[in-house]
This record gives structure tokens, sequence and C-alpha cells, in this order.
């Protein structure tokens, strides 16, 4: 099988960064066409310039780096320093990219990109808020069809939410752009909070990571280090959550991952429950499904793979 062709879709983040960093350790997987930036994590000059420090760090300096939307389809932005640190990368001391960032705008490149690859090749990545992809949606209607999956982390179904009591991160930063997404008609996988919150960087698996005794290593533990003090104190958990890696350890290894293939709704009006994902994972009603909703993952073959990937950097 060839690798497949993707584009990540980004808001770096640490999660965000050893997702990328996972990806680009890959290239026997997955072919990086391109990663394009979004506000959410921090804001876009944040996000994009991080996604270029990722990519310095992994040695993959030729990696075609884009700039995003900066703002929600229709509200203003939230961010999450109160998780990422200041910059979105706190934790190591990385330097400043010297990459260029690419001219094009990232709804530029998605569009173009699908469109002129073959069509059902091309995978879209969202790590982030979905704006970039729903933008994409709205401008170029066509290019929904040439989608071959969009594989998202985003929602819950039981977890419910960590920024309201009702909504994830990524889905309530842009509902709008999510409720566009969900509806478009592409193959939709997504890995919630359900999942993610089992793919736990205890203290044993980040001193795996130190002891790759290499830059990689070494970042990835002391981004670990940085975030996971969020995670222990809101949920009393052994570490932190690694979020975003599940998706490019989905395409790498989908075995490591369960779910079911149910409907998935967006609430873009309620005040109580904004930007929740309405998930119909016990099919009690009768709307169509439209997105495999993954349910359970194999932490430790997670993170065999993640160490594994990492330690070739």
């Amino acid at each position: 099988m060839p690798p497949r062709k993707i584009i990540i879709d980004t808001d770096p983040g640490q999660d965000d960064a050893v997702a990328i960093l996972l990806a680009l350790a890959s290239p026997e997987d997955v072919e990086v066409l391109g990663i394009t930036a979004v506000a959410g994590n921090v804001p876009l000059p944040l996000t994009q310039k991080n996604a270029r420090i990722v990519c310095e760090l992994a040695g993959k300096p030729d990696t075609r780096v884009f700039a995003g939307c900066d703002a929600p389809i229709a509200r203003p932005l939230v961010t999450a320093e109160h998780v990422h640190g200041k910059t979105g990368l706190d934790g190591p001391d990385l330097p400043d990219p010297v990459m260029a960032l690419q001219d094009q705008h990232g709804v530029d490149f998605i569009i173009d990109t699908l469109r002129n690859e073959p069509e059902g090749t091309v995978t879209l990545c969202p790590l982030g808020p979905l704006t970039n992809i729903a933008t994409a949606l709205q401008r170029a209607p066509d290019i929904a069809t040439r989608i071959a999956e969009i594989v998202l982390m985003g929602g819950a179904y039981f977890e419910v939410g960590n920024i309201t009591p009702a909504a994830e991160f990524n889905i309530y930063v842009d509902p709008e752009a999510a409720a566009v997404v969900f509806a478009c008609g592409a193959p939709i996988t997504v890995m919630p909070l359900d999942v993610t919150h089992k793919a736990l960087v205890t203290a044993e698996r980040n001193n795996t990571f130190r002891a790759l005794n290499t830059p990689v290593g070494l970042a990835v533990a002391q981004m670990t280090d940085f975030f996971e003090r969020f995670d222990k104190e809101k949920y009393g958990s052994a570490g932190a959550p690694l979020h975003d890696p599940c998706v490019t350890a989905y395409l790498i290894k989908p075995t490591l991952f369960t779910g079911r293939h149910i409907n998935v709704e967006i609430e873009t009006q309620s005040a109580l429950t904004l930007g929740m994902t309405v998930a119909d994972w016990w099919r009690v009603t009768d709307r169509a499904p439209n997105a495999t909703f993954m349910g359970d993952i194999d932490a430790q073959g997670f993170f065999d793979l993640l160490t594994e990937r990492l330690a070739r950097l």
C-alpha cells in the first residue's frame, strides 16, 4: 500500500506537536502534503510559527506550512493558554523557525490540493477547530466528494466536555464550522475525549520518551511535563492525555481503535450546550449515521508505536 496522502490542519499545542512528529516520522504510512495552521489553542501567528518549529525539530524543514483562518466563522476566538502556555508550546526551549511560511492561504491550499490530486486520495486531519476545513467546503463545495476521509480530534459522548460542561474545546471554538464539516457527506472518523483520555502519558511512559536521548524525545517529554499539570489537577488523572496523536496513530495503525458508525449533530444555538457533539451512540434516533466515533484505544500499543516512531527522528 502506498502511503496515505494527508493534510494536517492544526493549532499547535503540545499534543498537536506530537501528532505532527508522529506523522513526519512515518513516511511509509503517511505522506504529509502540507500543514495548515488555524487559530485555536493560541492565535494564528503562534500556531503557524509553532507548526514550523515542530517541522524543524523533526528535521523536516522542507514540509510546507500554510497560515489559514485567524478567527472562527461566526464568533470571537476562544484560546487555551491556560492549558498550553502563552506560546502554545511551553515546556521545551525551542528556537524560532528558519523555514519560510508559504505565501498561499491555507484554505486555498486545501482546495487546490483536493482538486489537483486524484479524487479520493487525500485525507484531511484536523487537530484543532474546524474553521479551515469548513471554509474550504463553503468556498468550494465540489471538494467534498474528493475527500478520501476526514480524521479529526474533537467532541465526546460520555466524557461530554472539557471547556464547558457540554462541549469539547475544538468543537466549541467554532461550532458553526463543525456543523458544516459533519454535514458535508465525506467519510468522517472522530477521536473524541472518550478515547484520548485513555491515551495518558504516565511518568513511566514519559521517561521512555526522555530515554530516547534525542532532541525530539527530550522535547516531547518536556512538553508533556508542562501540560500534564492541568489535566492532573482537573481530572485527577495519572498523566496528560495525548489527544491529537490519536489521529495520526489511527492513520498508521487503525486496529488500535474501536468505535461505532453513528449520527453526530453539532449544537450551535443553545447557551448551555453550545458546541456539544450530540452523538447517537446508542442509535436511539432514526438520523442517518455520518461519522465513525471511536470509543476505545489500545493505549499500550499506541505508546509503543509512538515511542518507536519518535526514535527515528
